[in-house]
């Protein structure tokens, strides 16, 4: 298995004169440090030789082992973790688009298990689970005091069988219990589509699939509209991905832009730190961007969101994202598992650090909750206002032409259309006509 990640100068002068006046106190101090670990070491052997003797149940010593170590890495921080052999297994299959489960991203928060984002089309998503949710319980048992792979192992299971997970929402006055069929998980990582002559690129996670599915669906979408002289614009949805593959953040953002650096890393020392600079191609050719976020949006989502923005490439919409600006490596381990480790911290070209910020967009636009639908809540109900056209004896208007009067019959009608949209996608609906009043500034 190879080592990859995952998404997520003062004072230099100062450090090397401190280290010199100083040498001799702070080796002894290594000296001690070292000698202590050991003891520490000693007692760890101490306590698993007196769990494996006297505890009131035989042990499994490996299980016992491996939880020792997860202990350890999640004592650091909510991302890095022990992988089992099976975990491994799972996580790579996973980067590669398919696998079994619910199909949602979820992180811990205050000892509490919290939905990052759910993944488009999957269970989860089509059960109502949303961005936001705490998990609670998981078919009545309550998740307080596990781990966060403690709690995915219990929602993981058979394709086909049951679960009910107990979730608590912002709004909601009682929790709730959510009943999820288990099934195979087979991620479409990009689904492009038109909306009028707007190309909007739904991008859900970052796998390996990512780049090729944005590249191909861009090109079927513009020839769609008879060519990219054609596109108005497109819209990078990135709302509820949960991230992925950084190498896939960085791809999706350099088609896109021309040049200049896309995302830095920062890691313990100087020298861990890298640097990535975009290359010459512009997938859209120039066109205008909106990107799309939301809270769901989170590690590899916000490196593209913030490259695009700073460099003035998109324009961001939607709600403040998560903020994971943390980098994890997975490296392999003798076990034939892995470690999932915290190694660095990604920063926007302009220099930020997300971690536990966001990105904040350029134009807040909140979703609106839904309407629950009522007998009345049709097209009948909308009431509709009296024009000059119906005035009994109005002039005619016979300025235009025959096929200006079409023109405007079908401007009209594709605005009525395209209206329709924000009652379903209010955040969408507002980008596509972000991307129209651009397209008309490029046409004067």
């Amino acid at each position: 298995m190879k080592k990859f990640l995952m998404a997520a100068a003062g004072g230099t002068l100062a450090g090397v004169i401190a280290t010199t006046q100083f040498a001799g106190p702070i080796v002894a101090q290594e000296k001690a440090s070292g000698s202590s670990v050991y003891e520490q070491l000693d007692l760890f052997g101490d306590i698993f030789e007196r769990i494996r003797a006297q505890y009131v149940e035989p042990v499994d010593e490996s299980e016992l082992i491996e939880a020792a170590i997860d202990g350890m890495l999640s004592s650091l921080d909510p991302h890095s973790s022990y992988l089992s052999p099976k975990d491994a297994a799972d996580m790579q299959v996973q980067t590669r688009g398919e696998f079994g489960g619910l199909g949602i991203e979820v992180t811990q928060e205050d000892g509490f298990v919290k939905v990052v984002a759910p993944m488009d089309g999957t269970p989860a998503d089509q059960a109502g689970v949303e961005a936001g949710d705490f998990i609670t319980h998981v078919d009545g048992e309550n998740l307080m005091g596990l781990t966060l792979d403690e709690t995915v192992s219990r929602m993981r299971g058979p394709v086909g069988s049951e679960i009910v997970i107990t979730v608590v929402r912002e709004g909601a006055e009682e929790p709730m219990d959510i009943s999820i069929i288990r099934d195979t998980i087979k991620l479409t990582a990009v689904r492009a589509r038109t909306e009028g002559d707007a190309i909007v690129l739904r991008i859900s996670t970052f796998n390996d699939q990512t780049y090729p599915n944005l590249e191909s669906g861009l090109k079927e979408a513009a020839e769609e509209l008879g060519g990219m002289e054609n596109v108005s614009g497109v819209v990078l949805d990135l709302r509820n991905n949960p991230g992925g593959l950084l190498t896939q953040a960085i791809a999706v953002s350099d088609a896109f832009l021309d040049a200049g650096e896309i995302v830095s890393t920062r890691g313990r020392h100087p020298q861990d730190g890298d640097r990535v600079n975009a290359s010459e191609g512009d997938l859209a050719e120039g066109k205008p961007i909106v990107t799309l976020i939301n809270g769901g949006s989170a590690s590899a989502s916000e490196i593209v969101a913030g490259a695009l923005q700073d460099h003035h490439r998109a324009i961001v919409v939607g709600t403040k994202s998560f903020g994971k600006g943390s980098v994890q490596t997975v490296m392999p381990l003798r076990s034939q598992g892995a470690m999932r480790l915290t190694t660095a911290r990604y920063y926007t070209p302009s220099g930020r650090s997300i971690q536990a910020l966001g990105i904040s967009p350029d134009i807040v636009v909140a979703q609106p909750p839904r309407q629950p639908q009522t007998e009345d809540s049709d097209e009948t109900t909308t009431p509709r206002f009296r024009s000059e056209a119906d005035l009994r004896g109005a002039l005619n208007n016979d300025s235009l032409t025959e096929d200006q009067r079409k023109q405007i019959e079908a401007e009209r009608a594709a605005a009525e259309e395209a209206a329709k949209l924000r009652d379903e996608d209010f955040q969408l609906a507002y980008a596509i006509d972000i991307l129209k009043g651009l397209s008309k500034i490029d046409r004067d």
